[in-house]
């Protein structure tokens, strides 16, 4: 009987692409929709709605939509790329609180930035070694995501709040600035 080895990456033999170039920044995210891509993982939702809150009161965004993968190990469904693409002028995905997790949002921040879409990915720091290994795969070694105390998934609501005040200036600076290719 044959085996089936399945790629926990997502992509398919013949997939590689070479290097990454960021989507365009705008310099400013006042009047930008932004999206939150939450996987469905122990307060990830609470934490990006938190983010989009923090980043309505200092940056003037003018919207947040949310959309929730199913399959928090899968990559983001193409339609889901292509709505929020058409709805939102940036993306926030997150928060990857495991090895599995955090991996899948990092292959998730690069499949929206080669759709053209800012994307700010969010991990806990426990896990950089698979979201580095995953960006490695997907073409973008050295693709810059940002991190949170490790775990996020027992938190209170109050320090959900906590941690989402303390990382969404970088997440705003991610989505705004325009920076050099990231990834080689």
């Amino acid at each position: 009987m044959a085996s089936t080895i399945m790629d926990p990456t997502g992509r398919t033999s013949g997939d590689a692409e070479a290097g990454l170039e960021l989507a365009r920044r705008s310099g400013d995210l006042r009047g930008a929709t932004v999206g939150l891509l939450e996987n469905g993982k122990q307060n990830a939702r609470l934490f990006l709605e938190e983010v989009g809150s923090v980043l309505e009161e200092r940056y003037g965004i003018s919207a947040v939509t949310m959309r929730r993968k199913e399959v928090f190990t899968a990559p983001v469904p193409a339609e889901t790329v292509e709505e929020m693409k058409a709805e939102c002028d940036v993306v926030v995905t997150g928060i990857g609180d495991c090895g599995s997790c955090s991996a899948s949002a990092v292959a998730d921040g690069v499949l929206f930035e080669r759709h053209g879409v800012p994307a700010a990915v969010i991990c806990s720091e426990a896990f950089r070694t698979t979201a580095d290994a995953m960006a490695e795969i997907q073409g973008a070694p050295g693709y810059r995501y940002l991190t949170t105390a490790h775990p996020v998934a027992g938190l209170t609501p109050e320090q959900v709040r906590e941690r989402a005040e303390l990382v969404a200036d970088q997440v705003a600076e991610m989505l705004a600035a325009e920076r050099s290719h990231q990834a080689a």
